[in-house]
């Protein structure tokens, strides 16, 4: 992938979405549900689209909300859904789009009281704690967010009662119906207007629910007592009230190096692409705070709803996010917590082998299950995993008692572990991994996206081992070809290859027309690029027989 020259600096005017247009197209333009891409589609974070290209539009709002209202009716889920929104553009409108027709369907919506924004994790934190208590229903939420993506993007995410990403079976029962309402027009679904929708809501307080809660999750007296230097850059996301909370109720050194909030996210600097993207994994978006890493002892950003980390120090600047899953994996079973022997680590399988070497060194088990962080829902809820990670910066873990905190991604105790783990063990999360390499070796990874067909995606998503026909990789043995997760033998959606020094998989992107293909290797870059090439040959072959 080339790299825009103007990736790491400051986005020009000439990059900003125009919200004018934007917010208009909206309310104006009309989806055609006879266009796969205008239909509602739940990929593995809810539907997400753009007002400008007729993907996101209040009629998609509309079926979508009924359909959630529906789904919950079918399912006997009678308590309260709690309702929040990040600062993308097209968060606010939709939020007051959804409000209407849930409070018009009867639905006992609670939103933020003062009207501001609430991170995915605060959202996923509120559903758990109230169906923990003596209470008449379940609970279950929405989150208008499209996470990292573009300022002209936006989203909408359905959290069941397991307060988790909601599965395939509830996505696509929503789905179903939505599309359904769209064909038969949305003018017919009952809605209130939104000052009457407003006042009928219920409030909760989420950020003070969240915020007083943290310490059962993170040992928050060891940071204040340690005197770290912390600086937070929200990415004018969601988490812009949360940071300046968490400082002032426990007593932290703590600078938000940014509290800006702007939908056209014009603070920003452009990622890799080229592109305006809030990723707080990226060097490139999350320029501005490395370059300030000097100033603080452990720094640290979220992207729009806080579901993701980035984490930066003075060593190593903005720390692979494969890298800090391993450390933090490292820090919390071995000693930071008195969690059960049986209670696994859980890891995507196109996450970093690292995290292998160190779950085996640990004696604990592995759960290595397909990309999404919705298979590590049930783990934390029951407390059999304690600790889920992707490669993509998203990770929840369990109280300090063992018990479940979030089952969605959550960025800011992420963040909080990097510098509880500064604190007690006197080293950064950057040495930290550093010491692993020097333990179990040092890995080389990459991914990389290339361009496919919907048709292409498809004969993708179903590779199958038989289509390996090789007995090495890059030199080595393969000793692994799998379609299925090894943790809970789902279908991993492609193909993953394995040796006793690298690996790689191959994927069909969920929301874009590329394919993906991931690859590690601890033999080093050179070996990592003859992996990549032996990938990129094997999926070439699979499409040309497809073509014939």
């Amino acid at each position: 992938m080339a790299v825009n020259e103007h990736a790491g600096r400051p986005a020009s005017p000439s990059m900003l979405v125009d919200l004018d247009r934007l917010i208009a197209a909206y309310y104006e333009e009309r989806p055609d549900p006879g266009i796969p891409a205008q239909r509602v589609a739940f990929g593995t974070s809810g539907h997400r689209g753009s007002s400008l290209a007729t993907s996101f539009n209040e009629a998609h709002i509309v079926a979508a909300s009924a359909g959630v209202a529906r789904y919950r009716r079918s399912k006997g889920i009678n308590g309260p859904l709690f309702m929040g929104r990040d600062t993308h553009a097209l968060s606010e409108p939709a939020f007051r789009t959804a409000l209407e027709v849930l409070v018009a369907d009867g639905v006992d919506v609670l939103v933020d009281p003062t009207d501001r924004f609430t991170p995915t994790p605060a959202l996923s934190h509120a559903i758990l704690t109230y169906n923990r208590g003596p209470r008449d229903g379940l609970a279950d939420g929405i989150v208008v967010t499209p996470s990292h993506n573009p300022p002209e993007d936006g989203g909408f995410k359905y959290n069941p009662p397991n307060g988790g990403p909601a599965d395939t079976d509830v996505t696509g029962w929503i789905q179903d119906e939505a599309n359904r309402l769209l064909e038969d027009g949305v003018d017919a679904v009952a809605r209130k207007p939104y000052d009457q929708a407003r006042a009928m809501a219920g409030e909760h307080d989420f950020l003070g629910g969240y915020v007083s809660d943290l310490a059962a999750v993170i040992d928050l007296d060891a940071i204040r007592g340690s005197g770290l230097r912390l600086g937070v850059d929200p990415l004018g996301g969601a988490s812009v009230d949360y940071w300046p909370a968490i400082g002032q109720r426990y007593g932290l050194d703590l600078t938000v190096t940014n509290a800006v909030v702007d939908p056209t996210f014009g603070f920003m600097t452009v990622d890799w692409d080229g592109r305006i993207r809030m990723d707080p994994s990226s060097p490139y978006a999350m320029a501005g705070l490395v370059g300030l890493r000097d100033r603080f002892d452990v720094a640290f950003g979220n992207d729009a709803d806080a579901d993701r980390h980035g984490i930066v120090t003075r060593g190593a600047g903005l720390l692979n996010p494969n890298h800090f899953l391993s450390a933090g994996i490292a820090y919390l079973f071995g000693g930071a917590r008195d969690w059960a022997p049986a209670v696994a680590v859980g890891k995507t399988l196109v996450s970093s082998a690292m995290i292998d070497r160190v779950t085996a060194d640990l004696g604990r088990r592995l759960l290595e299950v397909p990309v999404g962080f919705k298979w590590f829902v049930d783990g934390l809820v029951d407390g059999s995993v304690g600790f889920g990670g992707e490669e993509s910066a998203g990770a929840s873990f369990l109280r300090r008692d063992g018990t479940v905190w979030t089952t969605d991604k959550d960025g800011i105790i992420a963040c909080l572990l990097a510098a509880e783990l500064t604190a007690k063990s006197g080293r950064d999360p950057g040495v930290a991994y550093g010491e692993l390499t020097e333990r179990f070796g040092a890995p080389a990874y990459r991914r990389i996206d290339a361009p496919a067909t919907k048709a292409e995606k498809a004969v993708l998503g179903k590779l199958s081992a038989d289509q390996v026909t090789a007995t090495s990789l890059a030199g080595d043995e393969i000793t692994g070809v799998l379609t299925t997760a090894p943790g809970n033998g789902a279908a991993i959606g492609g193909l993953k290859v394995t040796t006793a020094k690298g690996w790689f998989a191959a994927r069909p992107s969920g929301t874009e027309d590329v394919y993906k293909i991931y690859a590690e290797s601890f033999r080093g870059e050179e070996h990592l690029g003859r992996l990549i090439e032996e990938a990129q040959a094997l999926v070439s072959t699979v499409l040309a027989a497809n073509r014939g």
